[in-house]
């Protein structure tokens, strides 16, 4: 094999394609992965990691704020945003740092530049070499058996809504803010929204919130997403809902924004420092060669089958790129089964509906499987249990019992169709619930698993006991 020949070429060394590349070195691969930025991606730099280490700041300002519950007696809690984004970058620096060793541990070649797929050429009789252009403007052609889309996703804007950095941003611009505002308007009520709205109002900014949906976290079980808007609402956080923003009132003056939204028929007017569009993301499809191939893209996304190959049987793809669930541990997993296809295993087809899903909110949000609305449209006779943190011992030592739990079972199976979660620490707990439905367990296999007391997870066993009507303490 020559110096340029691989038997694995990853384009985009984020989440997904760094941990592809080094799943295809402990199966025997001469990897290469080429990547414009940085190793680590969009959730190591732009996303989840800087994001969450914000998140965890405002939480622990929070909980100081409320030390005289804890009969902790403080004075002059102030916040100091310049060192909470010093924590944040050291944070993704280190871990920064562990992926490019874990490229050299796995003697992974790093290509740092702009990838541009090829068609078929001198180098390759098939559509699939890489000509990659340099930091340095030079340019290398790299000849793969196999090619690896990775290439991620950006924050998708409004139209009228251009970004300026200033007062209209995306979550990625919100990342670099050197100060905080003193109001915020954000628009769109789904994950990434409802982080930024939490934590940027326990570091003390008003926040106010547009949500064109009937519904904030549209996409979670409505009892949740009930739930939370009660939850925001009683912390004077103002929230929008079933409300078109219209770009063309929006004005720009003397250091703040303004901007109408259609409800119901009439207008309403809100005004702020700056405004965060929030709106979901869109893949990177463009400009990196997919036009010389055969690969089909439909609806902005890449077309793939069951084991992520395109319509070029040696071209796989994976991530925010295809669309689906764009989560950082779902393109792991999907970059995992791809490769160990292209080895010749026999991996299993990733079922989506066991993957868990959270919102780092506070509270914070988890699901894994079907809401209750999605089961009854499948048509499953649903039986299902609620139990309240509020009767937990340790949610009350904790000192926010806010939430619940809420399983979803078949009434003729028993079968667990889904887990749903609201309230303290439920990005851990909802672990047991992703183990159950991949072990097809039933809520009456969940309630005789022993939790330890006291424990968050006692919530479980009861949400389970709930679904039969015997939960114990409620």
């Amino acid at each position: 094999m020559s110096s340029n020949e691989y038997d694995l070429v990853v384009l985009g060394g984020g989440t997904g394609g760094y941990v592809a590349a080094i799943r295809a070195t402990q199966l025997g691969m001469r990897v290469a992965v080429v990547e414009r930025d940085k190793l680590g991606g969009t959730c190591l730099h732009r996303g989840c990691i800087p994001s969450k280490a914000l998140l965890r700041s405002a939480e622990v300002y929070h909980t100081m704020t409320q030390g005289e519950e804890f009969g902790i007696e403080v004075s002059e809690i102030k916040v100091n945003f310049a060192k909470m984004q010093e924590r944040k970058q050291k944070i993704v620096d280190q871990l920064h740092r562990g992926v490019q060793q874990l490229m050299k541990k796995g003697k992974i070649e790093v290509f740092h530049g702009e990838g541009r797929i090829m068609g078929p050429s001198i180098f390759s009789p098939q559509a699939g070499a890489v000509a990659v252009t340099k930091e340095d403007g030079d340019s290398e052609i790299l000849v793969p058996k196999n090619l690896l889309v990775a290439t991620g996703s950006r924050p998708r804007t409004l139209p009228g809504l251009e970004i300026d950095g200033d007062y209209i941003l995306t979550s990625d611009e919100a990342l670099k803010l050197a100060k905080l505002p003193e109001s915020i308007v954000i628009v769109g009520g789904g994950v990434i929204g409802i982080e930024w709205a939490s934590m940027l109002h326990d570091l003390g900014v008003q926040v106010q919130i547009i949500e064109f949906a009937d519904r904030i976290l549209p996409l979670e079980d409505a009892e949740i997403s009930k739930e939370m808007s009660r939850l925001l609402k009683k912390r004077k956080i103002s929230v929008h809902t079933g409300a078109k923003v219209l770009p063309e009132t929006l004005v720009k003056d003397n250091g703040k924004i303004s901007i109408k939204a259609e409800k119901k028929g009439e207008l309403i007017e809100v005004q702020a420092e700056k405004l965060l569009v929030s709106v979901g993301r869109m893949a990177n499809v463009e400009h990196i060669g997919l036009d010389n191939t055969d690969v089909k893209v439909d609806r902005g996304v890449i077309q793939v089958n069951a084991h992520f190959q395109t319509a070029e049987a040696h071209i796989y793809a994976i991530g925010d790129v295809i669309g689906g669930l764009q989560l950082a541990h779902v393109a792991s997993h999907e970059g995992i089964l791809a490769v160990e296809h292209m080895a010749g295993l026999s991996p299993h087809p990733l079922d989506y509906t066991k993957v868990p899903k959270v919102t780092y909110s506070r509270p914070e949000v988890a699901n894994v499987g079907l809401t209750e609305e999605e089961a009854k449209q499948k048509g499953f006779q649903v039986k299902t249990g609620v139990f309240h943190f509020r009767a937990i011992g340790k949610a009350l030592i904790h000192g926010d019992s806010d939430g619940f739990v809420k399983l979803i079972a078949d009434e003729k199976t028993d079968d667990l169709l889904g887990v749903h979660m609201i309230g303290p620490h439920v990005s851990d707990l909802i672990a047991e619930g992703a183990l159950a439905t991949v072990l097809n367990a039933t809520p009456w296999e969940i309630s005789h698993t022993i939790h330890p007391h006291p424990s968050l997870s006692e919530i479980m066993g009861e949400a389970a006991l709930a679904v039969y009507g015997k939960a114990i303490h409620s």
